[in-house]
């Protein structure tokens, strides 16, 4: 509840938002927006919801944005909204991968603060890009890797951070899923095609869409940097035209060891992320699916349950905590929690201010952090598996 007790104030001048992307048939629009409003300090004034002109202004038109308001394409967008007074003061980018690094310039260069689902780009160059642009315009540029937003991840990184652990030996990470064991790309399945399609998606199917999310809850709760990597990218499903399973070897600057599996074919799990941390002094493990529960292990003693606004709790859990223990929290306010932290220095920004130091969430570097592992997987796996170094 603690990350509602600032934002009374900006209820009565909400943060004009637009949406480029997540429209009719799309998953991830409507859960940007869910979240954009869980703490009431967006309202979604703006949108090019598709790239197809007509489609855009129906899907606008079926979520209340004024006919005005709603564009056939984001370039039309972001020059119309620059030049209003009540223009959007930030944008959410929530359209396939390979649209991201165009939508986000644009917006950009018309002085308009980014929100952008990952991978940030599809390739390193344009994360490259990003990153400089960014920097040059003093513009804020969040990533909604929402899984940082969890109150138990926020505790088991000030656990790591603190010394709880002692030094850090290993950090394992999986995200297991079933939902492409059978070819649905070649149905109807809008998510499955664009997925699946290296022109959309980029040079990695699962490692782009879920591996990418392991990879940086790893980084966010170990606070390692990773050094090099060896990769299996396997295809499984005949006909499909990138991995669907992902086996990676992992070493973390400072010595620490690790593996990362990330796959879409494996049946009977549905979203499996989960994490391992191992130091010299104790063990932590978190699991998405019971996401209000952490287990502490300190050596030679028992295993503690920590959870989510119960005893053992810390600030940094209940600084993101909404609602009372017991009452479960989980994906949708993990998201809701990275845009009230962009809200936070979107506020700051208006004041010319920065924001209070415990604001956290991912930015432009990690985005680009991504896409390099990204790259990296794809190039030691095409290697025959040798070991690629992160530089």
């Amino acid at each position: 509840m603690a990350i509602n007790a600032s934002h009374e104030a900006g209820r009565r001048d909400r943060i004009r938002l637009g949406m480029v992307g997540g429209g009719q048939g799309a998953f991830i629009g409507a859960v940007h927006r869910i979240a954009a409003r869980i703490d009431d300090q967006f309202e979604l004034v703006a949108g090019a919801l598709a790239s197809d002109p007509g489609r855009a202004k129906a899907s606008a038109k079926e979520i209340g944005i004024a006919d005005d308001r709603a564009y056939g394409a984001f370039e039309e967008m972001a020059r119309a909204e620059a030049a209003r007074a009540d223009g959007i003061e930030a944008v959410a980018i929530v359209t396939p991968n390979h649209m991201h690094a165009p939508v986000a310039r644009a917006f950009l260069q018309a002085g308009i603060h980014v929100i952008c689902d990952k991978p940030l780009t599809t390739t390193v160059a344009e994360a490259e890009e990003l990153v400089a642009l960014v920097r040059s315009t003093g513009k804020l540029f969040v990533v909604t890797h929402n899984y940082t937003g969890y109150p138990l991840v926020r505790q088991a990184r000030e656990m790591v951070a603190s010394g709880e652990l002692g030094e850090i030996r290993l950090v394992e990470a999986e995200y297991l899923q079933d939902w492409l064991t059978e070819p649905l790309e070649h149905s109807d399945h809008k998510q499955a095609a664009w997925r699946t399609d290296p022109a959309r998606s980029g040079p990695g199917g699962c490692i782009g869409d879920i591996g990418t999310h392991a990879y940086n809850l790893a980084c966010f709760v170990s606070g390692l940097a990773l050094d090099e990597l060896l990769a299996q990218l396997t295809t499984f499903v005949p006909g499909r035209r990138l991995d669907d399973d992902v086996q990676i070897l992992l070493r973390w600057k400072g010595g620490a060891k690790g593996m990362l599996w990330a796959s879409q074919v494996a049946v009977g799990h549905e979203n499996g992320l989960t994490l391992r941390i191992s130091g010299s002094k104790g063990g932590l493990a978190w699991a998405q699916e019971n996401p209000n529960q952490l287990w502490f292990t300190p050596y030679g003693r028992p295993k503690q349950l920590i959870t989510r606004g119960g005893a053992g709790a810390t600030g940094a859990a209940g600084r993101v905590t909404r609602l009372p223990s017991g009452h479960p929290e989980g994906y949708l306010e993990g998201f809701a929690t990275i845009y009230a932290e962009a809200a936070h220095a979107i506020r700051a920004a208006r004041a010319g201010e920065k924001p209070d130091r415990e604001v956290l969430f991912p930015t432009v570097e990690d985005g680009l952090a991504g896409v390099k592992f990204i790259d990296a997987a794809v190039r030691s796996s095409a290697g025959g598996g040798a070991w690629v170094r992160m530089d």
